[in-house]
């Protein structure tokens, strides 16, 4: 964990944003598998983690900053505990290293939650998004799963997305660290990308580099020749000669901090030229994108140059037509690009997503476009330094998506569609890296995974 000062700056601030009621934040529970002792991988809530940096589960956490009383409540082990899982820190040991003077037993929170319902003080909490979490709130406060639902605070989203949204140097070198070992699992597929191999061979060899990190894979691996279904994660094919591999992969460090990137390769070694010219589209909006990230301009704005950008490129070869700013204006470019541009990063993978994208991707000033391929921008409001984002641009082509506007004619004056219908069985590509806004204009985090064409196939080769 970072230094117990770390956090205790964290809660401080929080108390300065939400200065009345209190404020509860549950940590996560086990969750089993198949049967009660056999549990999923533990993960802790981000927020918990964030303000009170433990990574184990059944705890909770109280801010009041009224009475200036922070709280950590959990269980001290037992000896049968000890037999199965070691000798274990106590509870008030736990709570010092992270700067909380005062723990109570887990089984006198429902009391003490009681105690401020009867006191008619606000309670603060995030939107639930586990169901055991869902049904904890609605035991100890005594309401329906539907009120503890329209129940979350407002406010204290707000305030934690303040908070969040700014990445510290800590965070920053936790990130940072996650995306060289991104780069290292996408200089292994480049490797291993050749006919003849099983998919599933090559995600689990990356999902095993993720896991010797010391974390875990940051989300489930994509890894797919079919490249065009964005968020595959079906690993079930045999690549060979000519395919392209899409695959989307970053790690999660102990501390909760992820990396996401995403790396197109051509198996066997060697771009074609068709697949080359879609290659260099995407890169030439991922790299441009780069360019124009800078503080005080929206993500918004840089997503629709991305846009444009693909749909020049498009143009040029001879896939669309017309206007190209029309073209984006309409939307038409969706259907190859039918995804937002890049979205926040930082504990989850699209971080705070849980706490609501209008909350952290979109403010009063800034609204999302409810136009296909745009309303899926996770991001869209003004930068800031201190942000990380990803930068994600690509090229699909997906047959019942093009089979579907064909049919309508959608968009004729800009989609040249005898050409299209001859990529139906090109796949996809996508390229990733993860910026963070600096006060002038931002940086690509981590060392360098190859990119460029030669790059690429270089890394194929070697």
């Amino acid at each position: 964990m970072f230094p117990a000062e770390v956090y205790k700056k964290r809660r401080q601030k929080l108390k300065e944003l939400l200065p009345e009621g209190v404020i509860l934040f549950p940590g996560n529970r086990e969750v089993p598998y198949n049967y009660p002792a056999n549990t999923y991988r533990f993960r802790q809530d981000s927020s918990f983690s964030y303000f009170f940096g433990l990574n184990e589960p059944d705890l909770a956490g109280i801010i009041d900053p009224e009475n200036e009383r922070e709280i950590l409540f959990g269980n001290d082990v037992n000896l049968e505990d000890i037999i199965w899982m070691g000798p274990q820190p106590l509870l008030k040991e736990k709570a010092a290293a992270v700067g909380i003077n005062e723990t109570l037993n887990l089984s006198a929170f429902q009391d003490f939650i009681q105690k401020t319902l009867q006191a008619k003080r606000k309670i603060h909490y995030l939107p639930p998004y586990r169901s055991e979490i869902l049904l904890f709130l609605h035991n100890i406060m005594g309401i329906s799963p539907g009120e503890v639902v329209a129940g979350a605070s407002t406010d204290l989203v707000k305030a934690v997305v303040s908070l969040r949204s700014i990445k510290d140097a800590y965070e920053i070198a936790e990130i940072e660290k996650m995306v060289n070992v991104a780069r290292e699992m996408h200089i292994t597929v480049m490797r291993l990308a050749k006919p003849g191999r099983k998919e599933a061979e090559i995600a689990g060899i990356i999902e095993g580099i993720a896991l010797a990190s010391g974390g875990a894979s940051a989300y489930p691996v994509i890894l797919s020749k079919h490249g065009e279904i964005l968020h595959n994660h079906s690993h079930a094919n045999i690549l060979k000669a000519g395919d392209l591999l899409v695959t989307d992969a970053g790690a999660e460090s102990e501390l909760l901090y992820a990396s996401d990137i995403t790396r197109t390769v051509p198996v066997g070694g060697k771009f074609s030229a068709r697949q080359k010219e879609i290659y260099e589209i995407v890169l030439a909006a991922e790299n441009n994108t780069i360019d124009r990230i800078k503080p005080g301009k929206p993500h918004l704005e840089v997503h629709l140059a991305a846009a444009r950008d693909i749909a020049h490129g498009l143009k040029e070869i001879g896939l669309m037509k017309g206007d190209v700013d029309e073209a984006v204006r309409a939307g038409a470019h969706a259907l190859f690009f039918p995804h937002g541009l890049g979205h926040m990063l930082g504990m989850d993978v699209h971080d705070m997503e849980g706490l609501g994208e209008e909350f952290v991707g979109y403010d009063e000033e800034t609204k999302r476009i409810q136009q296909f391929g745009t309303a899926y921008l996770r991001l869209g409001k003004k930068l800031r330094p201190g942000f990380v984002l990803t930068d994600e641009p690509g090229i699909y082509f997906i047959p019942a998506l093009i089979d579907s506007w064909y049919s309508e004619r959608k968009f004729e004056q800009f989609i040249n569609y005898p050409r299209v219908l001859e990529y139906k069985d090109f796949g996809g590509i996508r390229i990733e890296d993860n910026l963070l806004v600096t006060e002038t204009g931002c940086r690509v985090l981590g060392n360098p995974i190859p990119k460029t064409v030669i790059e690429i196939e270089e890394a194929c080769r070697s």
